[in-house]
């Protein structure tokens, strides 16, 4: 399978794994939830669970690749407040869990990116 067909299959299963790890493991999701947000840490770690299977599903059928990849993009942008609440709440811990919070932080271009890169690849195609 070319690479170009792999990429969607592939972030379609990054977004599958983690939309599952959500309802799975919930407590991590829930504790990096902003605090500003109304409501309970766990409905949102349901909430973005789900966007993120529905996303998989989305990304990994042709017809609907494309808007599911933008939606991807634009989900991808709007759960980076998450990972700076993340970077600021362990910013004390042992340097292995501060590498990760940090780290987290300029991963999500590259993921905007590819989640962009997928979208421009579906074009025309159904």
């Amino acid at each position: 399978m070319p690479r170009s067909e792999r990429s969607p299959l592939l972030l379609a299963g990054l977004l599958a794994a983690a939309g599952t790890a959500h309802f799975a493991l919930p407590r991590p999701f829930d504790s990096v939830v902003p605090r500003g947000l109304p409501g309970a840490p766990r409905t949102w770690t349901y909430v973005s669970g789900a966007a993120e299977l529905a996303l998989a599903a989305g990304v990994a059928l042709p017809r609907t690749r494309r808007a599911a990849a933008l939606a991807t993009a634009a989900f991808f942008v709007g759960v980076f407040p998450a990972n700076v609440q993340m970077a600021v709440d362990w910013r004390h811990r042992p340097a292995p869990l501060k590498a990760v919070a940090y780290g987290r932080l300029p991963l999500q271009l590259p993921l905007v990116l590819w989640a962009r890169g997928v979208a421009g690849g579906a074009r025309g195609r159904s």
